[in-house]
């Protein structure tokens, strides 16, 4: 396929659901990746790729209730990339200092420091938490304004 079949009109989303279960962070990566590389931005995959494993495993170890599944969307606008991990748990999301030693805690602080935004809305059931990134001067963005 040749750049000017790559090029695409604005907005474009991708959505894919996955089970409550570890295994479906890297499936959820593994997504997040096949579609941008479809989307020609292969320069934000591995900050993307972060964030994402980071907020799929929060969805699984708190967010989604048993039995249910969580929702991963990937969305482009004309200057903007936005990712989201929808479930239908209830809590709050809470950003914590990671104490000394202790392996938890430090995903959304990392998300804080990749992505340009973050944050988080409510949905019924459920929250979505969402990051984006500025896609101004960054590889791939005149693909998806169509220019």
């Amino acid at each position: 396929m040749n750049e000017t079949t790559k090029t695409a009109q604005l907005p474009l989303l991708r959505e894919k659901l996955f089970r409550r279960d570890r295994r479906s962070v890297a499936a959820a990566r593994g997504f997040v990746r096949g579609v941008l590389e479809d989307w020609g931005m292969r320069a934000l995959v591995d900050d993307v790729q972060l964030c994402v494993s980071e907020l799929a495993t929060n969805a699984v170890e708190h967010g989604v209730p048993p039995g249910r599944r969580f929702q991963v969307r990937v969305l482009a606008e004309r200057d903007l990339l936005r990712v989201e991990v929808h479930d239908s748990g209830g809590g709050r999301v809470v950003v914590g200092r990671p104490e000394l030693g202790c392996e938890s805690g430090r995903g959304l602080l990392l998300v804080g420091l990749v992505a340009d935004e973050w944050g988080v809305g409510e949905r019924e059931p459920g929250k979505v938490v969402w990051c984006e990134f500025g896609l101004r001067g960054r590889e791939g963005a005149d693909r998806i304004r169509g220019c």
